[in-house]
């Protein structure tokens, strides 16, 4: 068993996924001593918190961690769980991290010299620095209603959903509409069950547009690149809610409109359960028209660029709406459906309630620059929009870890050895 009772490092990483893994690379390709600390397994969220036929929304070439980018034979296609995990599996014997797993941190506070102090269930030990790694989706969401949903009810999590097959006979409630709601409500829906999606103010985009990738355009248009400090919307961003679409089958569109005219019925924001009625707001129609709004204005912006720099890309009419609701339904008595199961996809709170050091806002959130925070050798990694839209992601997280790890090797005048800083190599996957 490992006992880390005394122990001391220059840097700890907190968490072994995409973004701890990524930082050690960093680290370890300037010589800097270091240890990562993941409390289950690496990459552990991937594997135990992902339905079965979960593949990633965007394409693989942007797979793209620290000097470990995707180089199968499929860039265009969408890795699918099992490949995903492939890849980090890959990406962790490649990286060979000073990683202990099984071990939790459960306090981390700092003295007054400076030091920080690890509290785990491996025993107590210190850092110079430390690098909090465990991404920004921490606890699931639940909306307070005035009564509980009746026992015979099943409730699910989306990150403990899988399929279908586990929830019992009968309708299915989604409540959500974001990324992981949309993908869920259609999984259900193509498996042939009822479903009913309470659709929230989540925007959408299109897969493909003018020929391409959607995301082949915006990569090309430089928007993964643009900072956070240049958004339009600054900070704020980091709470929007992300576009859904899927790249299921290939990739494809995610029509909530056509869904419906299918047979999924759609409902407005979910405000309260009493007495048995579940409670909506009147805005379906208008978060539908919203999610098209933004998803016709990327393809304004991809319009404007094409004609700005002279591409040769095919015409594509614009998306017609293929179903409106007749109504807005804003109350529904369960005993009258055959709701037998729900599965909560309203996002996830950050909860970093066990670090006690001066570095958060009144929200819980942590305040920092590109990952820095007011507290010298305090740093944050893998957090939505840290500093690009990928930060959070397999895209982007391998930036910001450089950027960090300079900035630590600056913090104590550290130099690059390299023992760790070998030629690279890249993963031949096939998808």
């Amino acid at each position: 068993m490992t006992d880390l009772s005394g122990e001391h490092r220059p840097v700890i990483v907190i968490g072994g996924g995409q973004a701890g893994l990524s930082m050690s690379r960093c680290l370890g390709k300037r010589g800097i001593d270091h240890l990562v600390l993941e409390r289950a397994t690496a990459a552990d969220s991937w594997k135990s918190y992902r339905w079965d036929t979960f593949c990633l929304v965007t394409p693989n070439w942007q797979c793209n961690l620290p000097d470990f980018p995707y180089a199968g034979d499929d860039p265009h296609g969408f890795m699918v769980r099992s490949q995903i995990v492939d890849y980090l599996e890959a990406y962790r014997a490649f990286v060979d991290p000073p990683l202990v797993e099984g071990v939790e941190v459960t306090s981390l506070t700092r003295d007054m010299r400076g030091t920080f102090r690890l509290v785990t269930t491996a025993g107590e030990c210190t850092a110079d620095q430390v690098v909090v790694a465990t991404g920004g989706y921490h606890t699931p969401i639940t909306p307070p209603m005035s009564e509980p949903l009746p026992p015979s009810i099943t409730q699910v999590q989306s990150q403990d959903y899988r399929s279908g097959a586990q929830l019992p006979d009968g309708e299915v409630l989604v409540v959500g509409s974001g990324q992981s709601g949309a993908q869920i409500a259609e999984d259900l829906h193509l498996e042939g069950r009822a479903v009913h999606l309470v659709v929230g103010d989540a925007p959408r985009v299109a897969r493909f547009y003018r020929g391409r990738d959607v995301t082949d355009w915006l990569d090309e248009m430089g928007y993964y690149d643009m900072p956070v400090t240049q958004h339009p919307r600054r900070e704020a961003v980091r709470a929007q809610a992300n576009h859904y679409v899927t790249g299921r089958d290939g990739g494809r569109d995610i029509d909530l409109r056509a869904h419906a005219r299918d047979g999924m019925r759609l409902y407005g924001i979910m405000t309260d359960h009493r007495d048995g009625v579940l409670h909506f707001k009147p805005s379906l129609t208008a978060s539908l028209d919203h999610a098209d709004e933004v998803s016709e204005s990327i393809k304004d912006t991809i319009d404007g660029h094409i004609a700005e720099q002279g591409v040769d890309a095919p015409v594509e009419d614009r998306y017609t709406p293929v179903w409106r609701p007749s109504d807005e339904v804003t109350e529904l008595r369960l005993s009258d459906t055959g709701i037998t199961s729900v599965v909560w996809c309203i996002g996830f709170r950050q909860d970093f309630r066990w670090i006690d050091v001066p570095v958060f806002s009144g929200r819980g959130v942590p305040s920092h620059s590109r990952g820095t925070t007011s507290t010298p050798g305090l740093y944050f990694l893998g957090l939505p929009w840290q500093w690009t839209w990928g930060s959070g992601r397999l895209s982007g997280v391998g930036a910001d870890a450089e950027h960090l790890a300079e900035r630590i090797r600056s913090q104590r005048g550290l130099t690059a050895t390299g023992p760790r800083g070998d030629v690279c190599n890249v993963l031949a996957l096939g998808s």
